[in-house]
């Protein structure tokens, strides 16, 4: 456990999950303490996952980094996020896209996207959003990226079809206990898949993701 949110970013960036200047900045920017119920907060620069409530994680500081450098935002961007949880990711998200970008977050817990609205409210290029994360949200699309942080059965179809061409997605897929870390990458209108290691991840619950 680290002392401080530059220890914890100094650290990812040591150890090579960190790997751009860009994602180093808005780590940085991104204060996690914020982001972790009150009774966690001692461990909130620990290199792990921690309990959000309503059997939800926000993910390890590390996979946070990988799964950022593998989506390769850049400022100007329309990008979806699919589970908001306490709302971390989608800060460092805001802060990669800049003030000319957006950020679309969709998570379906109701007191989870409450909270998390209310945390990020100070970021005014994010769009917080209830509801199926399966579905997407079709209003702002296209995206140029789309990251999942919870593991899906299949790539749903209306994430697909939501990816703006020569767009990018990153997402678990697997089974309910385990999925294999995608990245999916649309080019004159088709897919292309890059498997990128194991991950676990709480399910993607919804209409094209695992059912209650």
């Amino acid at each position: 456990m680290f002392r401080d949110n530059k220890s914890l970013v100094d650290h990812l960036r040591r150890y090579g999950y960190v790997r751009s200047d860009k994602v180093y900045r808005a780590m940085l920017l991104v204060d996690r303490r914020e982001f972790v119920p009150e009774d966690e907060r001692e461990y909130a620069y620990a290199d792990e996952p921690l309990p959000i409530g309503y059997g939800q994680t926000i993910s390890a500081p590390h996979m946070v980094a990988i799964m950022l450098e593998l989506l390769d935002v850049d400022e100007g961007m329309n990008v979806l996020e699919i589970g908001t949880g306490s709302g971390y990711n989608a800060a460092i998200l805001s802060v990669l896209v800049g003030g000319d970008g957006r950020v679309v977050t969709v998570e379906r817990i109701k007191q989870l996207y409450e909270k998390a609205k209310k945390i990020l409210s100070k970021y005014k290029n994010i769009v917080c959003v209830l509801g199926d994360g399966s579905m997407g949200c079709e209003i702002y699309a296209p995206y140029d990226r789309i990251i999942v942080t919870c593991g899906a059965p299949n790539i749903p179809k209306p994430l697909l079809e939501q990816l703006k061409e020569g767009g990018r997605m990153v997402i678990p897929v697997g089974g309910r206990y385990f999925q294999s870390l995608w990245v999916v990458d649309k080019k004159d209108g088709k897919i292309k898949k890059r498997y990128e290691g194991e991950v676990l991840f709480v399910p993607l619950i919804g209409e094209y993701g695992y059912r209650d």
